[in-house]
Order: C-alpha cells, then sequence, then structure tokens
C-alpha cells in the first residue's frame, strides 16, 4: 500500500497536474489530496467519457493528465478512447480501479465487468499494468506510461486493485467552484418561417469571421458540422472531431481550462448536445470566460439522413442557464449569434462581465451544400498543426 502523496508528486514531477474524472471509493485518496492542492486541478466530470474528452483537451493544449475512472465507467469512456484520444494522438494516464477482481469478493454488478477489464483495455490498444503498490514502483511505472505517450501519442492505463492507496481525509468538502446567481435565459425568436431560417453555412461563415486565427481556437462537433467549417474555409486555428459523438464541449473545456489565453469556441450540434447533457453541467460549474459554446440546432441528425432529434422539445438556452453558464441565448437570427460571439471577443480583449462560459443556440434549418468534402488533412495532423499554431509541445 502506498501513500496518495507519494503517487501525485511522483505524476507531478513527470507533469501530471491536471485530473479528471468520476470517484470511486479505490479513488477516494487520490482526489481528496488532489482537491486540496490548489496547485493541482480536478474536475469533477458527469461521466467517464466526459473525464476522457476533458484530458483529451489538455493534452491538445502540450499538458498532462490523468482521467480516472471505476472499471465499471469504461463503458462510458469507449467512445472518446476509440474515436479521440487513439484517432488523434491524444495521449493521457488512466487510471482504472478492478471492481470485481476475480477472487475478490465485490458487488453483484461487478460481476461481469471485473473478468472483461483487461480484454476490453487490450481491445482498445490501451496498454496497461497493475496500480503500484509499493513507493519504488512508482517511478518505473509512471516513466512506463510517459515512454508510451509520447512515443505513440496514445493512453496507458493503470489498473487498481482494492486497497492500493491509504485513506486520505477530505478537509471542508473539497474545492469546488464558487456559486453564483443564475442567469436568466434570453429568447430571441422572431416567429420567422421555416425558408427564412438561416443555413449551418451562414452561421459558420459568422464564426470564422469572429474567430481570428491568432487568438482564437474552433472545435467543431463530429459529422457535417466540422465538415462544412473545412469546407469554407481550412484555418490552422480549426479542429474537426470524428466520432466521439457529443464530446465537442468536454474537450473543448479541458483546453480551455489549460489554456486560459486562448478564446476557445466550441460548435456543437443538437444531436450530439442531447447525448451528453451532463456536459452543460461542467460547463456551467467550471467552464471559463474563455470560452463560448455555440449549439447549431436543426433539429435533425443531418449527417445520418436527417432523421429527428427531439431538440423541438428542449431550450437548451435556458438548460444551460439552469446549469449555470454566464448567460445563455437562444434565437433564430444570425445577429443573436453575432452579439454572442462579438461579446466573447471583447472579454477577450479585457473587456468585464460576469465570469463563466457564453451560451448560443441558433435555430438553423436542415441541408447541407451538395458535393461536402471530407478533410483531406488526417486528424493527427489537424492536431499537430494546431498544436503548433497555439504553441504547444505536441
Amino acid at each position: 500500500m502506498i501513500e496518495a502523496a507519494q503517487f501525485v508528486e511522483a505524476a507531478r514531477a513527470q507533469g501530471f497536474e491536471w485530473y479528471a474524472g468520476v470517484p470511486c471509493s479505490y479513488l477516494t485518496p487520490f482526489i481528496n489530496y488532489v482537491l486540496q492542492d490548489d496547485s493541482l486541478h480536478y474536475v469533477s466530470a458527469a461521466n467517464e467519457g466526459d473525464a476522457v474528452a476533458l484530458i483529451a483537451g489538455v493534452a491538445l493544449a502540450g499538458k498532462r493528465g490523468i482521467a480516472m475512472m471505476q472499471n465499471s465507467g469504461l463503458g462510458n469512456a469507449v467512445s472518446p478512447l476509440t474515436s479521440l484520444t487513439w484517432t488523434f494522438r491524444l495521449p493521457q494516464l488512466l487510471i482504472v480501479t478492478w471492481r470485481g477482481q476475480p477472487g475478490v469478493a465485490d458487488e453483484p454488478q461487478h460481476a461481469l465487468m471485473g473478468p472483461v477489464t483487461p480484454q476490453m483495455l487490450d481491445t482498445m490498444e490501451i496498454p496497461w499494468e497493475l496500480f503500484p503498490t509499493e513507493a519504488d514502483q512508482i517511478a518505473p511505472a509512471l516513466e512506463r506510461a510517459v515512454r508510451h505517450m509520447d512515443e505513440t501519442g496514445r493512453p496507458y492505463a493503470l489498473v487498481m486493485q482494492k486497497g492500493s492507496v491509504a485513506s486520505y481525509e477530505l478537509k471542508g468538502g473539497g474545492a469546488m467552484p464558487e456559486k453564483h446567481a443564475l442567469p436568466v435565459a434570453q429568447s430571441n425568436f422572431t416567429g420567422r418561417a421555416y425558408d427564412e431560417l438561416p443555413t449551418r453555412q451562414q452561421a459558420l461563415e459568422r464564426v470564422i469571421a469572429a474567430t481570428p486565427a491568432e487568438s482564437t481556437v474552433v472545435v467543431a462537433s463530429t459529422g457535417f458540422c466540422g465538415r462544412e467549417l473545412y469546407a469554407i474555409d481550412d484555418r490552422s486555428n480549426q479542429l474537426y472531431m470524428v466520432g466521439s459523438m457529443g464530446c465537442v464541449t468536454p474537450f473543448a473545456l479541458g483546453l480551455a481550462l489549460a489554456r486560459p489565453d486562448l478564446n476557445v469556441v466550441a460548435l456543437d450540434g443538437d444531436g450530439a448536445a442531447l447525448m451528453r447533457m451532463g456536459a452543460f453541467a461542467t460547463l456551467g460549474a467550471y467552464g471559463p470566460s474563455n470560452l463560448t459554446h455555440v449549439l447549431l440546432d436543426n433539429g435533425a441528425h443531418d449527417s445520418t439522413g436527417g432523421q429527428a432529434t427531439v431538440s423541438q422539445q428542449v431550450s437548451f438556452a435556458n438548460v444551460a442557464a439552469a446549469c449555470g453558464y454566464a448567460d445563455a441565448v437562444e434565437g433564430d437570427e444570425l445577429a443573436t449569434l453575432d452579439a454572442v460571439l462579438n461579446a466573447a471577443q471583447d472579454r477577450a480583449k479585457g473587456a468585464s462581465g460576469v465570469a463563466g462560459t457564453r451560451f448560443v443556440c441558433l435555430t438553423i434549418k436542415r441541408g447541407t451544400p451538395d458535393g461536402l468534402p471530407r478533410p483531406t488533412i488526417t486528424p493527427p495532423d489537424v492536431k499537430t498543426r494546431l498544436m503548433k499554431h497555439i504553441g504547444a509541445a505536441s
């Protein structure tokens, strides 16, 4: 058994200062230790996949991070582990607890996940080893993890058995973001006819115009959103997500937190936002002022044939406001989008305002231009180009 401080401080020496995860009793000492150290950063994620996506954003910023989860949460993390971190080569250290380990009595819900945990990591091509239980094992394990991460750009996992870390008391309830007054969502709907709604292309053109390359990063959700952004203007400050649906906001949050000098814009869609609505609460609690969440709502899964989503029943701006965003607005005209993007630029230049992430939902019409190309630049090259552009070590 080791002390939490022994591992966390050894990890700090290797550059690991960012943590995100979902608690497990095995992880309690780590989380408690990190929460009480102001020089370390911990984000309590709504689910394990969001934690992986957030630490991927930290990696994009050129920093090292750790995603922590119970092995039952590997299922929630499969999508970003296989289509975000693997595809873009965004490394991170995973600490996965081994509940239901064969031969160790545990709760019935771990009876299947326990035995298959190693196979799941193997299937996802994530090298793993047992979490160190002796002090002299810590540095070599971290060195192996860092070596793999640096050589491949992909995750490495430490699988933690019961009783690996001594208890560490949490004093004062942990360092959660300070609660602030909730804003009132602003509705700017004009009631215009469907044919008069703006298109995605028009919205993205406004985004490009308001996001200068020297100070802004634009991260576009998977599907036609990223493809159309690429087709309009392929800029070095843009990243086009593939797969990992719903992960654009925690990914952008990780980047924005790790790089407060950048103005980060997350381009979301209604289908993707509905898939991981827990991310709204995370952004409401932790979202910094240099992050703007733009949701383009056409009421459909456009890139898979136009099947309807349930977004007509949802006021995303009211959800964002209730979750604690700095402000939230929705509407059906481009001027609403312009106002939020311009306010984000003003704030980036030092203008005062309520601290926190801004949100805007723009209702757009369905449809995509004919002959929409797929990016010819590969995901790893997009990542490398962007990291070079923002001065992050790859």
